[in-house]
């Protein structure tokens, strides 16, 4: 269900490069969630880093609505950037698995298969010289 990725750059080296890789890949950020921050803000001390990046390919977003708009609820796709044992990963959910729970049609898989392709990509060009899991 998830696809993730183990690199030993920084962590903020890791945000930075995702959302440049992002946009290589006719993505935008709709917005990047300071989890850290965001807790502490609230009064609940939080000290792990973990960045959440909402991520979106609008036409495909079109695309995908138009054919089911209780997708709506899975939207938009997450890039999650944490540390774990003292190593950064960066994760996301695959769009493949996620949208069968709303519509397994062959014309929405095919959609979901485009959209994880890019994901992977965009994880892959960020984290260059990791290791998947």
């Amino acid at each position: 269900m998830l696809y993730s990725v183990r690199t030993s750059q920084p962590f903020d080296t890791v945000v930075d490069r995702l959302t440049r890789a992002v946009a290589d890949h006719h993505f935008g950020v709709i917005e990047t969630i300071d989890l850290q921050k965001k807790m502490n803000a609230k009064g609940v001390p939080f000290e792990a880093h973990c960045s959440i990046l909402e991520v979106c390919n609008p036409h495909k977003a079109k695309e995908a609505l138009e054919q089911n708009m209780s997708i709506s609820t899975a939207l938009p796709c997450r890039i999650s950037v944490y540390e774990e044992d003292g190593v950064v990963v960066v994760s996301t959910s695959l769009p493949t698995k996620l949208l069968v729970l709303f519509d397994d049609s062959e014309s929405m898989q095919a959609i979901a298969r485009e959209v994880e392709g890019a994901l992977i990509g965009i994880i892959g060009q960020a984290c260059a010289q990791a290791v998947a899991s």
